[in-house]
């Protein structure tokens, strides 16, 4: 993961929710499950292991990485 820049505030679960949503929906990500516990399950593809992310922040963090390198693929390929 690239290093961040300190948050100026807390993500929410909803927020997470959202990003984890639309991750999936773009097949960006094959799942992404919320935990009880306020942890998050995710597999990049179907046969991939599963990760488990320590909350909302960490959901965000890999967001922010799934955009980066879709980005940066892209301006390759221009």
């Amino acid at each position: 993961m690239l290093p961040r820049l300190p948050r100026s505030y807390a993500p929410t679960a909803e927020e997470a929710a959202a990003w984890a949503d639309t991750l999936v929906r773009r097949q960006l990500l094959h799942a992404a499950v919320h935990l009880p516990t306020g942890q998050w399950l995710v597999q990049k593809t179907g046969g991939a292991p599963v990760h488990v992310l320590d909350g909302p922040a960490a959901l965000l963090d890999l967001a922010a990485d799934i955009q980066h390198r879709t980005r940066t693929r892209r301006n390759h390929i221009r």
